[in-house]
Order: C-alpha cells, then sequence, then structure tokens
C-alpha cells in the first residue's frame, strides 16, 4: 500500500471535497482517500499493482477538479498577485454593470451611449456582453456544478450554476423578444443579477483565499526555513553548492549569522544555534562536538562543521510539514457532521427552489417573479459558511500548535484532547530529564570500584535506556576503557545481559536478579538508596550479586507547575515506572502527583491503561522510551517528548516538539477552544441558511421583508466572513510557557 498527497485545484465548499472523497474512494484500487478543503489536497492510500499516479489524477479529472501533483511545497505568493489584479478589474466591471443596469434607480446621470430608453439595444448589448464576461469569470464555477451534478454530488455551484444560467438564459430570452418589438419586456432582464452573483462568491472565496493562506504560515515558513545554498568541506577546500548537491556523510561548514543547511551531527567547534523554528524555545541553545543540528537553525556565534544525515524528504522540517498535511487531512468526528449535512444540504435547496418556483406558478405570480424566487433561494443556500466551519478552525489551530511546540499527528486529536481525563507519565526522561548520574555505589564483590562500574559500562554502552546514559558518563569521566562484549540482550522492564571474558553479567532491576534465580538479600541497602531518590541498578554474574548502584535524576523544571495546573483542569495524573516504588513515590511527592504505579514492564503498562479505559477512563500517555511505545500505542492520545527514542516517538500521537511538558494543558485548552469554535460557527451555518431560505422563498412578503438574488449572494459573503472571523479567535487562545 503507498500513500501520495496531492494538491487539488477547483474546491470551494465542503460538498466539493466531500464529493470528491466519495468519488475516490469509490474506485478500485483506492484504500482510502481523504479531501482536506482548506488545504486543497487530497491524501490517498492506494494499492501500487493496480494504480498508478496517472490513473488516479484521471479519476480526480473525471470527478471535477484538477491535480496539481505531488505536494512538494506551499507557495503562498503563487499566482496571487494574479488573481488580485483579475478580481479588481471584475470589481471595476461590477461597478460599471451595476451603474449601467440601476443607476436610474438613483438618479444618476445615465451615459448616452447605454442609456436603455434612448439607445436600448446598446445597453441591452453592453448587459449582455459583460454578463458572458462574468460567466468566463466563473466558469470555474458553472464547470463544478455540473460535473458535481452528473456525479450525483450536487455542491454549492451547482446551486450557483443552475441559479445564474436560469437568470442568465431567462434574461437573454426576454432580450431577443425586445429585439423582435416587445418592448415591455425591458424590464425583465436580470444580466446583472447573474454577473453580480457570479461576482459576489469570487469575493467570499478571495476573502477566504487570504484566510486559509495565513493558516497556512507556520507551514510554510517551515518549508522555506533552509538556506538556499551551504559550503562544504572536500578535501580541506572549501566549495559553495546548492542544497540538492548535499549527499550524506557530506562535512558541511557553518559560520556566524549562516544558518544549518542540512541536519548533522557536529564534528568540531561549538556555537549557540537558535531553534525557536522549531521548537518554540527563544533562547539560543549551546551546540557542541557530538550534538545534533536542525536545517533552518541559525548560528549566533561560533564556527562549527557538522556531518549531514538527514536531508530532502528524511530532514526534520520535512517530517513536520508531512506529518502537519496528514494530520490537517485527517478528519476530526466534528468535521463528517458538516460533510453529511452538505451531502443531503444540497439536493433539499434545489427541492425547494423548484418547489417554491412552482407554487409561485400555481397560485397566479409571475414568470419573471417565480424565477427570481427560484434564483434567490439557489444562492442565499450556498453552504460556503457550513464548508468552512470546520475545516479551517482544524488549520488554524494545526498552526497555532505547530508554533507553539506540539506536533500533532492525527486532527482527530484536536477534538479528543478536551475529554481527557487522567494522564499517564512515565517518570525518567518524562517527569524528568533522564540527565542521570551514579549517586552512590555499594560495591559487595572483590573488585574495585572501577572495575565493577567498567563491566556495567561496557554493556550498558549497548542499550537506549537513559540510565544507560549514567553509566557512559561515569566511564568517560573517570578514565575507564569499555571491554567487548558478546551476547547482548535485552530484558525488556527488566535490565540487560551480555558476556564479558566468557563470564555472564546481568544488569538491571530486582525483577532480573529473581528471573536468574539469584540470592538477593541486598533489600534493605536497596530501600535505603531508594529513600534518598536513587534508581537503583543490581549488577550481578550468574552466582551473586556484584552490587547496588544508586543513579539520581533531575525533575524538570516545569513539571511541578504542571501538576498544579493539570488538578485544577479536574485531570487525575498518575505515575506508571519500572522503578522501585521506593524511588517513585519519592519523586511523585516532589511533584506532586498522589498515585503511583511502580515495578511495572512494558506489557504491564498497556494492561494498566486498558484497565483505566474499562472504567471510562479517557487516557493521555506521556512517556519517551522504547518500554513506553506500547503504551503510548495503546492510549487514546499518546505524547511522546522530543529527546524520546524514535519508536516512542512514532507511537505517540503527538510530540513536544520543545520537550515542554506545559505544552500538554496547552494542547487541551487548544481543543477545548477549537471544539467550542467549530460548534459556534456549525450553529451559526446552520442557522444563517435556516433563517435567510424562508426569506428567499417569499414568506414574508406580506411584511415588506423581500430579497433579491443580489442581496442573497452578499448575505452569503458576509456569513462565511462571520465564520472566518470567529474562527481567527483561536489565535488568542491562552499559553503556559514552562
Amino acid at each position: 500500500m503507498k500513500k501520495i498527497i496531492l494538491s487539488i485545484d477547483g474546491m470551494t465548499c465542503s460538498a466539493c471535497s466531500s464529493g470528491l472523497e466519495k468519488y475516490l474512494n469509490k474506485q478500485e484500487g483506492i484504500e482510502n482517500a481523504v479531501v482536506n478543503l482548506v488545504m486543497a489536497n487530497a491524501t490517498i492510500n492506494y494499492d501500487e499493482r493496480k494504480l498508478n499516479l496517472v490513473q488516479i489524477e484521471e479519476f480526480v479529472k473525471k470527478a471535477g477538479f484538477k491535480s496539481l501533483g505531488e505536494f512538494k511545497q506551499i507557495d503562498l505568493n503563487k499566482k496571487n498577485k494574479d488573481k488580485k489584479i483579475l478580481f479588481i478589474s471584475y470589481t471595476v466591471l461590477a461597478i460599471l454593470l451595476m451603474y449601467i443596469s440601476m443607476g436610474h434607480m438613483l438618479n444618476l446621470p445615465a451615459i448616452p451611449l447605454l442609456d436603455m430608453h434612448q439607445n436600448t439595444t446598446n445597453y441591452m448589448f453592453a448587459l449582455l456582453i459583460i454578463s458572458i464576461a462574468f460567466l468566463i469569470y466563473g466558469f470555474d464555477i458553472l464547470k463544478n456544478g455540473y460535473k458535481n451534478l452528473i456525479h450525483r454530488t450536487p455542491n454549492m455551484d451547482t446551486l450557483v450554476g443552475i441559479g445564474v444560467l436560469t437568470s442568465f438564459l431567462y434574461s437573454l430570452y426576454n432580450m431577443i423578444l425586445v429585439l423582435n418589438g416587445n418592448s415591455e419586456k425591458l424590464m425583465f432582464l436580470y444580466f446583472e443579477s447573474s454577473a453580480i452573483v457570479i461576482y459576489f462568491i469570487k469575493l467570499g472565496r478571495y476573502i477566504d483565499g487570504i484566510s486559509k493562506d495565513k493558516t497556512k504560515e507556520a507551514i510554510s515558513k517551515l518549508v522555506t526555513i533552509t538556506p538556499n545554498k551551504a559550503t562544504i568541506k572536500i578535501d580541506g577546500e572549501l566549495k559553495v553548492v546548492t542544497l540538492d548537491e548535499i549527499k550524506k556523510g557530506d562535512i558541511v561548514v557553518c559560520k556566524p549569522g549562516e544558518k544549518i543547511a542540512v541536519d548533522g551531527i557536529i564534528l568540531e567547534g561549538k556555537a549557540h544555534l537558535d531553534e525557536a523554528f522549531i521548537t518554540g524555545e527563544s533562547k539560543p541553545k549551546l551546540k557542541e562536538k557530538g550534538s545534533n543540528v536542525i536545517a533552518g537553525s541559525i548560528n549566533y556565534d561560533g564556527y562549527i562543521e557538522y556531518r549531514a544525515e538527514r536531508i530532502g524528504k528524511e530532514s526534520t522540517i520535512s517530517e513536520i510539514v508531512k506529518l502537519v498535511l496528514e494530520a490537517s487531512s485527517t478528519k476530526a468526528p466534528i468535521a463528517k457532521i458538516a460533510d453529511k449535512v452538505s451531502g443531503y444540504f444540497v439536493p433539499i435547496v434545489i427541492g425547494i427552489a423548484v418547489l417554491t418556483f412552482a407554487i409561485y406558478l400555481i397560485v397566479g405570480e409571475s414568470f419573471p417573479s417565480a424565477i427570481t424566487t427560484f434564483v434567490t433561494v439557489l444562492v442565499v443556500a450556498c453552504p460556503c459558511s457550513l464548508g468552512l466551519a470546520t475545516p479551517l478552525a482544524i488549520v488554524v489551530s494545526e498552526g497555532l500548535c505547530v508554533t507553539n511546540g506540539i506536533l500533532v499527528k492525527k486532527s482527530e486529536i484536536l477534538e479528543n484532547a478536551r475529554k481527557v481525563d487522567t494522564i499517564i507519565f512515565d517518570k525518567t526522561g518524562t517527569l524528568t530529564y533522564g540527565k542521570l548520574k551514579i549517586s552512590e555505589i555499594l560495591n559487595y564483590s572483590n573488585m574495585n570500584d572501577s572495575k565493577l562500574l567498567q563491566l556495567a559500562g561496557s554493556i550498558e554502552n549497548k542499550s537506549t535506556h537513559p540510565i544507560a546514559k549514567a553509566f557512559i558518563d561515569y566511564s568517560k569521566e573517570n578514565n575507564i576503557q569499555l571491554l567487548d562484549i558478546n551476547n547482548f540482550e535485552n530484558i525488556a522492564g527488566m535490565g540487560i545481559v551480555a558476556n564479558i571474558d566468557n563470564g555472564k553479567i546481568i544488569i538491571g532491576n530486582s525483577k532480573i536478579i529473581d528471573k536468574y534465580n539469584i540470592k538477593n538479600d541486598c533489600h534493605s541497602d536497596e530501600e535505603k538508596l531508594a529513600k534518598n531518590g536513587n534508581s537503583i541498578v543490581y549488577i550481578a554474574n550468574e552466582n551473586k550479586i556484584l552490587g547496588l548502584i544508586g543513579v539520581n535524576d533531575v525533575i524538570r523544571n516545569e513539571t511541578v507547575e504542571l501538576i498544579k495546573n493539570l488538578k485544577k483542569l479536574n485531570i487525575e495524573t498518575i505515575m506508571l515506572t519500572g522503578d522501585n516504588k521506593e524511588t517513585a513515590e519519592k519523586i511523585a511527592e516532589k511533584i506532586g502527583i498522589n498515585r503511583v504505579i511502580s515495578e511495572v514492564l512494558p506489557k504491564d503498562k498497556a494492561d494498566t491503561i486498558n484497565k483505566l479505559k474499562n472504567e471510562n477512563k479517557f487516557i493521555m500517555m506521556c512517556g519517551d522510551g522504547i518500554n513506553d511505545s506500547i503504551a503510548l500505542a495503546y492510549s487514546d492520545i499518546g505524547i511522546s517528548v522530543n529527546d524520546g527514542t524514535d519508536i516512542a516517538m512514532d507511537s505517540a500521537d503527538v510530540v513536544l516538539t520543545n520537550n515542554d511538558l506545559n505544552c500538554i494543558t496547552n494542547l487541551i485548552n487548544i481543543s477545548k477552544k477549537t471544539v467550542r469554535i467549530i460548534k459556534q460557527n456549525l450553529f451559526w451555518a446552520f442557522f444563517y441558511n435556516c433563517l435567510m431560505i424562508p426569506v428567499a422563498t417569499g414568506i414574508l412578503k406580506p411584511v415588506g421583508i423581500t430579497i433579491n438574488p443580489m442581496i442573497a449572494s452578499v448575505a452569503m459573503v458576509l456569513s462565511s466572513i462571520t465564520v472566518i472571523l470567529n474562527t481567527l479567535r483561536l489565535k488568542g487562545v491562552k499559553m503556559n510557557i514552562g
């Protein structure tokens, strides 16, 4: 199965995106397709044995839209200038049309050559020509409306197309009658109505486009953040190259004031780098030999040489852009409500318009009155605001999350985070920094401490557990030479085992000692170390315990504040860890967590989460290690810090790119505000249509309230603007900063 993201041109409302999505999902070989209106793309999972890109693009074309090819980058400036000039030109044309057709009603001086009474033929042909110009301007609307009608997925373009063409053709018919001598029909020309309806719809879409572009700014900044050129070092010589010329393994040079060109690892030098664009951290971070650097970071003050590691699509920026696009292309459950309603709404409106037209004729109203009402109902009901209600809020929220160090992989997280009532935290590397140090050594063997730590450090050097780094750092600081090992084995939730000098060395917690049936009479010493806040590491051979090592960790600065804020939100917090009970409870007490579940294996973490879910708890899990990956996958929402292992970040639904746990409360607040905004948008969109459709049918004529197609199109634009302005309130969500 293969996945592709295509840029789609021609979508204008939720019925468009919903119709294309339904059409694509019906095609053989397409496993799943999700169409995003705001981002104007389609994420398609397909069987590459049955389909290729050309065939998929043909499906898009048959559905009435155009594929612009695979997503490469977001260019917000592309065609914007031309669109602006075109729109201004048609604005001038619209003003001229209104002056010619309705100026006499306002006692404005008439244009002699186009006077409706003195130069009737010129007057009619002027209206006709300008109206045809607007039909050309709105040809995409008419074409999409027709194709969606043919595919039985009528959308707002279908409503507009039927209304505009009906008004235009009726006016053309009356114009022919006037030319044949029936001057009474001159008052039944509605060319300006069909033209102005198209103009106001284009106005609404122009405004929508500007708003949508603003919501993409965070993503577009990531796309364009890298420099165009870089300097690489070849055989001691410096050479300036384009990014496309850089290959994995190349040595890249970065001087003060320059940007990092590709992701890599520093080989020489040190510098303070600004990574705020990706982490949200305002302070520059010191990077030195062995540190990872991210493309787009700004070098403030040092000369560094780094090895290119991740380039092109593999880079951190490309991955984030891809994940954000995929997240905005998934549909939150609440979004499906609008899509479903749009699917029924358009056919119902067409039915109401036809029924109203028929009733008008039956009760003796004139044909012009019936046709005008028919067009008005179609125009006023265009579900523009309904189409924007959900996707625009999702994209704005996505952008808000990205700029605040929260990478959300699925848009449904933005809806579901507000439901969280229980958050489970891993301890080491999550609530703490995972920067462990060896604080106490209890040596029961006949070897010295250096030898004992040499055995432990040699084996821990092969481990990815955060505790392993404490042993590696200790070995470096004390100049301990590491030994060769073989038969390394990781025993999940217990520890590690390997052979050194033909002997087996066992390292881990008390569970691994029990597993190998080694006599353990060190419980009292373990308890003493634990009371001092140490994590306990046993070192043993196959016969006996050789020593106990106490490892200390540092609690994250923001952790205490985070737990306080979560309690204010009435969210229960639980520490879930493989560490011993005494150590875990000591850390939990300092942080303010009341409930601790300790000494658990990775599979037990998943079981714990399932038990809580069975109690109707909505669970968020926050972790960073390999042993957390199962639990992250089983939780309702999994969160990984950016310092976590690759598998943990892959298993998580959310990655905190700035490693600030306060982002958890930010995510919950964004979720609450997003859903509130979406509900408000949907209410106003439905309320508008429920209110305006009866008015358009003429029910309120007896009390003097009527509207025509032009007023209907203005009202439709105002409805969309209301939704846009309401959605932009999301940018005012208050953020907690650690």
